[in-house]
């Protein structure tokens, strides 16, 4: 026997079945029943007290038609499947203003393409020991092409928004809290990612396997509560422009590996443990990026032929002798330690122990070969070009405080085995 609260639900199907195509319907305040299929191109619109409640297990609004929109209202989505508070199959869809609730997916959008997804807020509402494996991401394209997806806030997803064989997409000032990937993407040449926002995530952006895309102004910070935290993960990402980014208080700023051809320019790397780590990268270009405050400003292995060309990097000393602010002294990335934990993580206990930055220091094997910044900057254009507020400062302390404990733990082996030996 259905409950009253059931009971008390306005079927929703019936009255999209008795709609005309190009039909805009507004619902009127109250709570109704889902799951609906919509195979017209009608327009649906309500305020956040119009609620759609689904407690099946299947997407609780299914487009199948064109030209479909919805607007306005709120969806209760309690299914905790592989589905979704709406699934996408048809074109031209426009879904603006949303407050989805779910336990699956937020949107699921497949073999579409130029879908416009604005201003919606989703929020995973299931478990809150839900392990990332158990929840369905905020919003999902697959082979769906020339999709704008913009000022979206989206938290406790697994992932927020992710891409997969989805060309020429623009993805564009969303935020993103709390989820395993801010931002996933894979296979989307041609589009742009900007202007987004992350904080808290496992990582702000991951972008892999793509060409020809841009990834600019976007800001992921206070990531570091994750040891695999970083800002922004390029892999597999050639002929791309990553520019005018800020990466702030993530165990490592930018990862790029096995990367080429990309145009790395004008970014703020800060108060991350590793700023700018380079793995099977080569020829990339670094211009006029900024390393500040980082425990280690960054890490090259194995990545030949990328041109570095007036970063400032703040734990340098350089030499300017006339006064054009770059330096006569090149800038060169010591491989010794990331070859050293990369043979034996165990040594991350010591690092900047006296020891090791003595034999870091000693480590000239290869040099020739050693990433190198052969123009760094002496100082930064102007303090305001960092964006670093008292808020932000306050929130990097995580860094610091991580860089210490490891300092303590290496310092408290090395004076407990002096002991042994005696």
């Amino acid at each position: 026997m259905a409950g009253s609260g059931e009971r008390d639900l306005i079927p929703l199907q019936p009255i999209i079945d008795r709609s005309a195509p190009g039909d805009i319907i507004h619902l009127a305040s109250g709570r109704y029943s889902g799951p609906v299929t919509i195979d017209k191109n009608i327009t649906i619109q309500g305020d956040p007290t119009v609620i759609v409640v689904n407690e099946e297990t299947t997407s609780t609004i299914t487009i199948q038609s064109d030209g479909v929109k919805l607007s306005g209202f709120t969806i209760e989505h309690n299914a905790n499947e592989q589905t979704a508070a709406i699934q996408v199959e048809g074109k031209n869809s426009e879904i603006t203003d949303l407050h989805i609730q779910t336990q699956g997916y937020g949107m699921i959008i497949r073999n579409s393409s130029h879908a416009t997804i604005q201003r919606n807020n989703v929020t995973w509402v299931g478990s809150d020991s839900a392990t990332s494996s158990q929840k369905g991401n905020g919003i999902d394209l697959y082979n769906s092409h020339d999709s704008y997806i913009e000022a979206n806030e989206i938290t406790g997803m697994r992932d927020g928004i992710y891409l997969e064989n989805s060309r020429k997409s623009i993805v564009q000032n969303n935020r993103l809290l709390h989820t395993r990937y801010g931002i996933h993407c894979m296979y989307i040449d041609g589009s742009s990612v900007m202007d987004n926002t992350g904080e808290e995530n496992m990582t702000g952006a991951m972008i892999m396997g793509v060409k020809n895309t841009v990834i600019s102004g976007n800001s992921f910070r206070k990531q570091s509560t994750n040891v695999h935290s970083q800002g922004i993960l390029l892999y597999d990402v050639h002929q791309s422009s990553v520019h005018n980014n800020v990466v702030e208080g993530n165990r490592v700023g930018m990862n790029i590996a096995e990367s080429s051809g990309n145009e790395i320019r004008g970014n703020a790397v800060l108060r991350n443990f590793v700023g700018i780590q380079l793995v099977l990268a080569e020829a990339n270009e670094f211009t006029r990026n900024r390393m500040v405050s980082n425990v280690i400003e960054a890490s090259a292995l194995d990545s030949p032929n990328n041109v570095l060309m007036e970063n400032y990097w703040d734990s340098f000393q350089g030499l300017d002798l006339n006064g054009d602010g770059i330096s006569e002294v090149s800038y060169a990335i010591n491989p010794f330690y990331e070859q050293l934990v990369s043979r034996n993580s165990a040594y991350q206990l010591f690092f900047q122990s006296p020891g090791m930055v003595f034999l870091s220091e000693l480590f000239t094997e290869g040099r020739e070969q050693w990433t190198t910044d052969k123009s760094p900057r002496m100082s930064m254009d102007t303090e305001s070009d960092l964006n670093m507020s008292v808020e932000s400062a306050a929130g990097s302390n995580v860094v610091w405080i991580l860089g210490l404990v490891l300092l303590g733990m290496a310092t408290f082996i090395i004076i407990y085995m002096g002991v042994l030996r005696k």
